[in-house]
């Protein structure tokens, strides 16, 4: 099947937003001090003080940085899981220690192999009551793109409807508006150094 004039038009937008959050990212200054300023942000949400199991992310590349929080936040009596990929798909461990962490593949941090068979480590989208999203580039609406490979918006679609989606951003990576389709899911919150955009939500 071919696609439309206008998913390929869509497509082609988003591609375009892609490159430009990207390099935006890229040359944002401080990433390490704007980065906890954003986490702070985040920590201080009242969906933050609400929740009992948070889903966080692990910085790669030129995302916000996250795992200079992790220490704290396991300290913080709350259930922290952690995403890793197998094979396409975000798995879920639950996280109690850094020293559960390795380098994996692509300079990655993630959980000790050895670890990730253990039952009581491992955990599915029902059971987090907030998730913290990365992306590449997002709009005030809550819209979102990432890689364009979905791992995100699969788990998404499996968490409950009532777990708040927020997600981590330089204002850099903010944009007028990303074009979105229907299987396309909206953010919550967007947590930036400047702002906590209200979303659209599921």
């Amino acid at each position: 099947m071919s696609s439309s004039p206008a998913e390929e038009s869509t497509y082609e937008r988003k591609q375009q937003i892609r490159k430009q959050a990207h390099e935006n990212r890229k040359n944002q200054a401080d990433k390490d001090s704007v980065s906890q300023q954003i986490v702070e942000r985040f920590m201080g949400l009242p969906e933050y003080a609400k929740s009992q199991t948070v889903m966080f992310y692990i910085d790669v590349r030129d995302e916000v940085r996250t795992r200079h929080a992790l220490p704290a936040a396991l300290e913080s009596g709350k259930r922290i899981v952690i995403p890793y990929c197998v094979d396409g798909e975000l798995e879920l461990f639950h996280l109690e220690s850094m020293d559960e962490l390795d380098i994996g593949m692509y300079k990655i941090l993630e959980p000790k192999a050895d670890l990730r068979e253990v039952a009581a480590k491992r955990l599915g989208p029902s059971d987090l009551d907030l998730i913290m999203v990365p992306g590449v580039a997002f709009d005030r609406n809550g819209g979102r793109t990432g890689h364009g490979k979905g791992y995100y918006d699969k788990l998404l679609e499996h968490a409950p409807a009532t777990t708040p989606l927020v997600a981590l951003a330089f204002e850099c990576q903010m944009f007028a508006e990303i074009p979105c389709e229907s299987h396309d899911i909206y953010m919550d919150k967007v947590v930036t150094q400047d702002a906590v955009y209200e979303g659209r939500g599921r």
